[in-house]
């Protein structure tokens, strides 16, 4: 890593920590305009946000900073995907996203549905406290292949495994995915299989390649009818 770039993940990061959002997405908006949003997004905010989610999953984030992150990362790449708009030929999904029931930890959920429609990704939020029936009511309804699933707490990461057993239950095992993160998901990776998840990734930028694993398993299997 060359010194201009540790300087500048340096001053984003003290920008994002000092609350100062609209410093920080002028910072972005700056090596946007002179490298490209590209490089922006995933040389300078990508390692800062990494940061940023290891802190919180350490409780050493505060609840302001952690908005302020996730403000940041939502600013930046609107603008990236503005910058490079897609087709409607490349629109993949849809997917449907949510918080299990009775958890109400929105950051990761709101920064992973940023990362995706960036990507291309249709995604349809559910918000917090999602009982289990109803996203896969909703996958079914919309034809979905992948159910997102956030859980910041062990008490309500367990909650996951109903939404297994409900798609097990309507036999769309394989044709619906079940992607499952989150604050406790990281620090006890053994709870993916524990709650029967089809696959996780450590941060939400990292969420539109797993999306694109688990949609290809999905097609391997079969149909999933609306």
């Amino acid at each position: 890593m060359t010194q201009d770039l540790q300087d500048l993940q340096e001053a984003l990061f003290e920008q994002i920590i000092e609350a100062r959002r609209d410093k920080a997405v002028e910072l972005l908006d700056s090596v946007g305009a002179g490298k490209g949003f590209s490089y922006a997004v995933h040389e300078v905010l990508e390692p800062v946000l990494v940061e940023i989610g290891e802190r919180w999953a350490k409780d050493k984030l505060s609840l302001a900073q952690g908005y302020v992150a996730g403000k940041v990362a939502e600013d930046i790449l609107f603008k990236m995907a503005k910058a490079s708009p897609q087709s409607d030929g490349e629109k993949k999904g849809p997917v449907v996203i949510g918080n299990i029931e009775d958890d109400h930890h929105a950051l990761g959920r709101k920064m992973v549905a940023v990362f995706l429609a960036a990507a291309g990704w249709g995604v349809v939020d559910l918000g917090n406290d999602v009982p289990p029936i109803d996203f896969v009511d909703k996958a079914e309804e919309l034809g979905a292949r992948i159910i997102g699933v956030s859980a910041m707490m062990l008490t309500t990461a367990e909650n996951i495994i109903l939404v297994r057993q409900e798609i097990d239950r309507r036999g769309l095992s394989g044709r619906v995915q079940l992607a499952i993160g989150g604050a406790v998901i990281n620090l006890r990776p053994e709870l993916v299989d524990t709650v029967g998840g089809d696959g996780t990734c450590a941060s939400a930028i990292q969420a539109p390649a797993l999306f694109d694993i688990l949609w290809a398993r999905s097609l391997a299997v079969g149909e999933v009818s609306p």
